[in-house]
């Protein structure tokens, strides 16, 4: 079952929570020990005291009495929050994040986290505090990052829809290398949390992951909405209603490799292109672009703003000698850049983001949707910190073999992550289907009309 699927069963009395619950801690001790998604599992006769408890409970919501971890970057009360980091190893969170606490109250019992690299930088989920999550399509392969947890407890039916976070791909990324759907929403209809700077950071955002369009959409609803404690947050249309509405004639750029600027490794381009083909089957209309603006630009501002970014957050354990020590290179590399770096060096970078939105206001005047591949490369080997090359080109930092995620995350624009099949490797690949600010609900309906066509999720699931 799908999680609506799930929560139909649940309101109709088909399927109590405690027999959902059951199964749910049931697949997670035959599964997890293989690929190591699900961590901080909270204790399991509690959870079915829980589960119990919702069945005797007037239903609060979708997903009343439904089984959800959350990913390690997100703070759940009563939970650990590690990040992935020796220093926060067990520190046990207070208080719900703002997201987590919607959850709840739509009716999820909270059963755990999910794995994540430390403080979720790079795309290639191990850490010293839990381990390595594997790929469950081949488990000596990476599941992605960061919401690499999230995405293989989809993929392996441990949890019937998850909660990610992205700022580099992590949403979109994990979706692609584990057959399953992952949404980077427009920037600000997911509040962050209403603490340190609020205005000067808009790189991240938290979004839905799950095997069906429509269960994006459903927890995309969950999560969006105005936060009056925050001044960049915007309400989104829900998006749920309309998720069948099949589109029609759509004019979908691709925007294969930016001009060669993007190295792909051998089979990538041509899975994506094929998944193009079958969506002009469905009646849209297919171009190929030419690249819409400088890709060497767009990189010294994204990875300007992320080490900007990245200091402001990690900053004060940097500052600290003691707690310095315990932070992993590409942290370091970030912290540092980022104190160096001169106001004219952040105002460079803003100028080039502004410059690059602008552009796509025009882009969009001439196709709908444009895409790309999730990744330049097909799942590497789990033990690699990252890939040093692509392709014969050599990656100049711990992050630039995802580089063709920036053009959709430097400006926040909506972003929903389709699974497109299998290379002859027998590992799966992804497309980002990236839109206007604001299309987010026309984007799942894109993405609900091919997975009716395709089901990939269903069609190969993962099966350790």
């Amino acid at each position: 079952m799908d999680a609506r699927g799930q929560s139909a069963a649940l309101e109709r009395g088909d399927l109590s929570a405690a027999e959902l619950m059951e199964a749910t801690l049931a697949r997670i001790a035959a599964v997890n020990p293989s690929v190591n998604a699900v961590v901080s599992l909270r204790d399991p006769d509690r959870l079915m005291e829980e589960a119990r408890a919702a069945d005797n409970a007037p239903r609060s919501g979708w997903l009343h009495g439904m089984p959800m971890a959350i990913k390690d970057l997100a703070n759940a009360a009563g939970l650990p929050t590690s990040m992935g980091s020796p220093l926060f190893a067990g520190q046990v969170a207070e208080a719900d994040d703002i997201m987590v606490a919607r959850l709840r109250a739509a009716g999820a019992i909270i059963i755990g986290k999910t794995n994540t690299p430390e403080f979720g930088l790079g795309s290639h989920t191990f850490n010293p505090v839990h381990g390595a999550t594997r790929n469950p399509y081949d488990p000596r392969k990476t599941c992605g990052g960061s919401s690499g947890g999230a995405a293989v407890a989809l993929a392996t039916g441990m949890l019937a829809v998850a909660d990610g976070s992205d700022m580099m791909g992590s949403l979109r990324n994990p979706a692609g290398w584990n057959n399953v759907y992952g949404m980077r929403p427009t920037w600000g209809t997911v509040p962050s949390e209403p603490v340190g700077d609020m205005f000067l950071h808009q790189l991240a955002t938290n979004g839905p992951m799950a095997r069906t369009p429509g269960d994006l959409a459903a927890l995309l609803d969950t999560m969006t909405g105005v936060d009056p404690r925050l001044p960049l947050s915007t309400e989104a249309a829900k998006t749920l209603a309309g998720i069948d509405t099949a589109p029609k004639g759509l004019r979908i750029g691709w925007l294969g490799d930016w001009d060669g600027a993007f190295p792909y490794e051998d089979g990538i381009a041509q899975i994506s292109q094929s998944a193009l083909v079958q969506m002009g089957d469905l009646g849209h209309r297919i171009e190929t672009l030419a690249a819409p603006f400088d890709a060497d630009a767009l990189w010294q501002s994204w990875t300007d703003l992320r080490s900007f970014a990245v200091a402001a957050g990690l900053g004060a354990l940097y500052a600290d000698e003691s707690t310095r020590a315990h932070l992993k290179p590409a942290a370091l590399w970030e912290v540092e850049r980022g104190l160096a770096m001169p106001a004219a060096t952040v105002q460079r970078a803003s100028m080039i983001r502004s410059d690059w939105f602008r552009r796509t206001t025009r882009l969009f005047e001439s196709v709908d949707v444009v895409v790309l591949p999730s990744a330049q490369l097909w799942p590497f080997d789990i033990d690699l910190t990252y890939p040093a090359s692509i392709a014969g080109r050599p990656m100049d930092t711990y992050h630039r073999w995802m580089q063709v995620v920036v053009p959709a995350g430097l400006i926040g624009l909506p972003v929903v992550n389709v699974p497109v099949g299998f290379g002859t490797n027998g590992l799966p690949a992804g497309l980002q289907l990236i839109g206007p600010r604001g299309s987010d609900g026309a984007l799942l309906q894109l993405a609900q009309q091919w997975h009716g066509a395709t089901g990939w999720p269903q069609a190969r699931p993962a099966l350790p």
